[in-house]
This record gives structure tokens, sequence and C-alpha cells, in this order.
């Protein structure tokens, strides 16, 4: 799938702030250059989460004025679900150390993200990670 987005680059605060137009949230870099790319990585990983979840994008307006006194952007990024990283749910499980129903009640929950991919289920290796350094969090949390 391929999403365009325009962008509104402008300077705050000692920081390049790129916001989209028509889509809440946004993000920020250090330069102009900086924030171009933080808006790519921003918009391939909100593109990403329409896949996942099956939600079809917005259809973006063009030729958008700056509201803010900035550029306006446009920032085109190509995604698909077989160049997420995962891992089975199996080898989340063993990496979470729970049992592979377990994973299911947490990708039920939200407490991990993944898909069905036919028979099989695929779980973004970034949502273990997460998992993974909230237990830890919380163990720290726990003996603090």
């Amino acid at each position: 799938m391929f999403v365009m987005q325009e962008f509104e680059l402008f300077e705050e605060d000692g920081f390049v702030l790129a916001l989209p137009f028509d889509l809440e949230g946004g993000t920020q870099g250090e330069s102009f250059e900086d924030a171009a790319e933080m808006a790519a990585d921003w918009l391939k990983c909100t593109a990403e989460d329409w896949l996942i979840h099956g939600v079809e994008p917005p259809k973006p307006t063009f030729g958008n004025e700056p509201e803010r006194g900035g550029r306006v952007i446009l920032i085109g990024v190509d995604v698909s679900l077989a160049s997420i990283p995962t891992v089975s749910a199996s080898e989340a499980a063993t990496r979470l150390g729970v049992s592979r129903p377990r994973v299911t009640q947490m990708l039920a929950s939200g407490a991990l993200v993944g898909w069905r991919d036919g028979r099989n289920t695929r779980v973004t290796i970034d949502s273990v990670n997460a998992r993974l350094e909230y237990r830890d969090y919380e163990k720290e949390m726990a003996t603090a």
C-alpha cells in the first residue's frame, strides 16, 4: 500500500515540528531534514498500524496552505505486512515465557500487536520487546 500525506514543518521552541494535515499526531526533529525523516517514519508506522488493524487509510487532502507559518511538504511511503518484523505466536510465547494461549489473550486485549496470516498468527517484534521492557520496569518498581 502506498500512502501520501502532506505535513507542515515549522519551528517552535528550538525544534522543527512536523504535523500532518487531516490526521492526529505528528513528530519533531532538530532540523528541517531531521523532521522530514521523522515525518516519513511516523507516516510509515501509522500506515502499518492501519494495515495490521484492517483500517482503510483516510483520503488525504493536497494543496494545503501552511497554518503555522511553516512549509508544506508531501511525503509518501510504501508499506506492507511483509515488511513488518514479526515472530510466530509460538516464538512470542517462548520469548515472553508464557503459553501460546496467553499470547492469543494478549493479542485480543491489545497487550501485543499482531494479525492472522492464513492459519498462522504473526506478532510484531516491537510489541514483544515492549512487553519485555514493561515487565522489566515492573520488576524494578517492585524492588525499589
